[in-house]
């Protein structure tokens, strides 16, 4: 054979076979299409769960008169709404009272899972499966049964109307938050702990040292989860505050329609707006977070 005829060979050879393109060019093009069809369903879901959002910032910029109006762009823009708002009800005080108490009731159930859940993943004894699975079935048990118990206990205390029956509880755990994090430690190389062992490291130098700087994604997972509980947790505050100098964001928008809902027309600039403020800071929260919370979500069932 001549070089020409093996390099018209190899030329033959290298040419695709005219089905098989055709072939990946339409499955190419399938692909194509899923994709701007996922894209299109995307963007069709965000904008439906974005528009009541965009309609309550839009109608509290509004005069009271417009707010029902139909118009998306309010004309004119009543900043003063907001300016009312902070005149006439405590927001600030409210504001301060739920950082407060979901700042501590985010610390308190962050570490004291975290420290029961090192307890289950690390420690080895008789019953220890059906010990947390005891755990887990009180995820099982409505609020609503032990509202009237606890409450009781903490009226005994001479800590209702006050603020720490709102996030003092969570000393003791979450079943859902343990549950968590334990997956979190059960995913890390046992031999990092015996290191620590070997090294004079005591049982909690080695929770705080070792297993809480691995979980970090885990821990600020949990923390978000209960500042947003916290923060829109409506019942606790209806149940056990009565001076509205302690109340809540939720508790003072109750009060907020309370207030602008009686007697006479209803003032919806004033609770649209202090929705809103109500709103705004979960939403900063979230973007904050938000890299340590997908990642969080994406690695929370690594090992079981």
């Amino acid at each position: 054979m001549s070089a020409a005829d093996r390099k018209s060979q190899t030329l033959s050879l290298n040419q695709p076979v005219p089905a098989m393109s055709g072939r990946m060019d339409s499955l190419g093009f399938s692909k194509s299409v899923q994709r701007v069809i996922f894209i299109a369903l995307l963007i069709l879901f965000t904008v439906i769960f974005f528009t009541p959002f965009l309609w309550l910032i839009t109608a509290s910029l509004k005069t009271r008169a417009e707010v029902f109006n139909g118009e998306w762009i309010p004309d004119p823009i009543a900043w003063e709404n907001y300016i009312n708002v902070w005149r006439v009800t405590d927001v600030p005080i409210w504001l301060r009272n739920s950082l407060v108490v979901g700042f501590l009731a985010s610390i308190t159930v962050t570490f004291s899972s975290a420290f029961i859940a090192f307890g289950f993943s690390y420690f080895r004894f008789p019953g220890r499966d059906k010990l947390f699975g005891l755990v887990l079935a009180t995820m099982m048990l409505p609020g609503v049964v032990t509202m009237i118990p606890v409450y009781l206990i903490w009226q005994r205390l001479g800590a209702t109307n006050t603020l720490t029956p709102l996030w003092a509880s969570n000393l003791f755990g979450s079943a859902i938050y343990i549950f968590m994090i334990r997956q979190f430690y059960l995913s890390l190389p046992r031999e990092l702990f015996e290191a620590a062992r070997v090294d004079g490291a005591n049982y909690f130098e080695m929770w705080r040292h070792v297993a809480l700087p691995l979980t970090r994604t885990a821990l600020i997972v949990v923390f978000v989860f209960e500042f947003k509980a916290s923060w829109t947790d409506l019942i606790k505050p209806l149940i056990y505050l009565r001076d509205s100098l302690l109340f809540t964001m939720p508790r003072g928008l109750k009060a907020v329609l309370d207030q602008f809902g009686q007697g006479g027309e209803m003032q919806w600039e004033i609770v649209l707006a202090a929705s809103v403020i109500v709103t705004v800071p979960m939403i900063i929260i979230f973007f904050v977070g938000q890299r340590y919370f997908m990642d969080g979500i994406a690695t929370s069932g690594i090992k079981g």
